[in-house]
Order: structure tokens, then C-alpha cells, then sequence
């Protein structure tokens, strides 16, 4: 892909998170991996209105080379990025029921949302909690950092998911995945769960490579 036709995709990608409700107001942010740097949506944005030009690139170590201010939440990327080689793309969305998930209390931290359906273990896998750091504090980037080299995606404590891609259409299919889970989730709390046995999960790890740890 060209870095032109991967501006052109993440704002159609962009557009469409904010045309279905997963993205109010300037909240959520996008990147990708270019081969000399990333490319990302600028601070402030609204991700239904971006302009493909005017998108924010950083070179490798992460520091802005041209386009609009980035986004403030850049470190969470690059923490991403810096735990995962494979990773070439990073969303990160306040979609309400994600969201909503990561405000209840007495979650597990080490598996927020139990294996309901098998396309959750695949697209998704274990999703840990993170614990609560303000918006725009750099120590939230070091605390996903601390849990982004064994997960793809992770929850941020009273705030919204980030999910990781080997292409921008994974994690785009990872985010999408983990909100429509959520719901489900919040739809069946207080109801007796039938979730995947242990032997449903190897059989995906067997067959679609789904990272589900045991421990």
C-alpha cells in the first residue's frame, strides 16, 4: 500500500467508525505503520470530517514531521507499536459499549469479557483491563506497554478499547468485535452464560491460530 492509498484508508475507515456511533464527537484516534514512520489523526478531530491531506506523520521515533498536530493519545500507538513488531495499524475508540464495560467494578483484569462466541477468541482474544490513567497522561501509554507484548488488545479502565492489526482491516474487524461483544455481554448480564469450553478454545487455536492463554 502507498502511503496516499493508506491516508485515503484510514479515512474512510475513520468515517465510518464515526458515521455508526463509535466515535462521538473529536473522540478516537487511528494509525498506521508506514515504512518510514506512521501516519495518525490529528488531535481534536473529529473522525467523520478528516482530510486525508491533512493527517499527522511522525517519523520512527514517533516525533511529528508534517500534517496536523497528532492526536494526544499518540503514545498509546507507539506503546502498541514498541510491544508488537507484527502490529501495522492501532484504533483506538470510545464506542459506548466498550466503554461501558470498562466502568463496572469487580471486573477480572486479566480476562475483561469471558469467551462468549468464537469469533471474540479469534479477532480479539484475552482482553486485559488497564488500569485507570487520565486522558493524555504518557503513563497510560507505559501501562498498556506492560501488557501490549502478550495482547493484541486491551480495555483502558473507564475509558475505551485499543486494538492492534497486522493491517488496518484486522484491527478495524478486532474493534468492531470487541463492541459487539461488549454488548452481548451487557445484554446477558444476571442470565446463566454458556461460554466456549476449553476444548472449543484449542480447537480455534488449532485451526485459526487464536491467541487465548491458559493462565
Amino acid at each position: 500500500m502507498t502511503e496516499r492509498e493508506a491516508r485515503e484508508q484510514l479515512v474512510e475507515v475513520a468515517a465510518s467508525f464515526h458515521r455508526r456511533g463509535l466515535s462521538p464527537g473529536s473522540s478516537g484516534n487511528l494509525s498506521v505503520r508506514l515504512p518510514d514512520g506512521f501516519l495518525c489523526t490529528p488531535t481534536n478531530a473529529s473522525l467523520g470530517s478528516l482530510d486525508p491531506r491533512r493527517l499527522s506523520k511522525l517519523d520512527e521515533g514517533g516525533a511529528h514531521v508534517s500534517g496536523d498536530p497528532p492526536t494526544k493519545e499518540t503514545f498509546l500507538h507507539l506503546a502498541m507499536y514498541g510491544q508488537r513488531p507484527d502490529a501495522n495499524a492501532v484504533v483506538h475508540l470510545h464506542s459506548p459499549f466498550a466503554v461501558a464495560v470498562s466502568c463496572l467494578a469487580d471486573l477480572d483484569e486479566r480476562s475483561v469479557l469471558p469467551p462468549i462466541t468464537p469469533y471474540f477468541v479469534m479477532r480479539v482474544g484475552k482482553l486485559p483491563l488497564v488500569e485507570y490513567v487520565r486522558p493524555g497522561d504518557p503513563k497510560l501509554g507505559e501501562a498498556v506497554a506492560n501488557v501490549a507484548r502478550s495482547h493484541a488488545c486491551v480495555l483502558l479502565a473507564n475509558h475505551g478499547p485499543v486494538t492492534s492489526g497486522r493491517t488496518l482491516g484486522e484491527a478495524v474487524n478486532a474493534a468492531e468485535e470487541l463492541e459487539e461483544t461488549a454488548r452481548l455481554y451487557l445484554t446477558l448480564r444476571g442470565q446463566a452464560l454458556r461460554v466456549l469450553t476449553s476444548e472449543q478454545i484449542d480447537e480455534l487455536r488449532r485451526v485459526f491460530g487464536a491467541h487465548w492463554p491458559d493462565e
